[in-house]
């Protein structure tokens, strides 16, 4: 199995960087979706954060308001930590049971890509975890200007989120590959291809025959 770890900052182009790797074959990791999971109404992830952070993260249906939360955690960085060490754990644990299933179902003539789309891989120190880490990069006045018009966001909030996540500069550090997209989705589609074919195919037929610590 090809471990691949992909990041990107807020409205870079990560999410469709992600559907086409599941197009091409991968097995999709989504932090995001499993971050959602783990704090439904009921579970252990949003007890402990409405004891961390009081009753007034709730909607009045008793499931967590992520604007209001966001609005709390964005611009506090201990506040950040204290959810960032709630619901970290908890989307590890079961990023790793799709991992395990995953593994069981891979055969010699048909290696496993497993991409795990993590939108705080740096800020959570896991590049190491991964045999590939592939970052999404697009110019800052651009993914703006998609929050603004896509998400609704206001261009002070848009860029306190930004600010609340690793620098292009530190992602960039830790990568094996940056995708650049400053182009069209067409152009940023064909990079995804170019590198599926390239570089992680070959990789993960090595894998197969190769022991952890022969991998690059």
């Amino acid at each position: 199995m090809l471990d691949v770890g992909l990041t990107g900052g807020i409205a870079a182009g990560k999410s469709a960087v992600a559907a086409r790797l599941v197009e091409l074959g991968a097995v999709l990791v989504d932090a995001d979706a499993i971050a959602r999971r783990v704090v439904e109404p009921g579970t252990p992830g949003l007890r402990r954060i409405v004891e961390a952070f009081g009753d007034g993260v709730l909607d009045d249906a008793g499931r967590l308001d992520r604007p209001r939360l966001g609005q709390l955690v964005f611009a506090d960085t201990e506040a950040r930590e204290r959810l960032n060490g709630i619901v970290h754990p908890l989307v590890r644990a079961e990023a790793a049971r799709i991992r395990e299933e995953a593994a069981a179902g891979e055969s010699a003539d048909q290696p496993v890509i497993l991409v795990q789309d993590i939108p705080l891989l740096v800020e959570t120190g896991q590049h190491d975890s991964f045999d590939v880490v592939i970052t999404v990069q697009a110019p800052h006045a651009e993914r703006i200007r998609r929050m603004v018009a896509d998400r609704g966001m206001a261009a002070e909030d848009a860029a306190a989120r930004m600010a609340a996540q690793a620098t292009d500069a530190e992602r960039a550090a830790v990568s094996d590959v940056v995708l650049e997209n400053a182009g069209t989705t067409a152009e940023l589609l064909a990079a995804v291809d170019e590198l599926w074919t390239s570089r992680l195919l070959p990789a993960a037929a090595r894998t197969m025959v190769e022991t952890p610590t022969e991998r690059p």
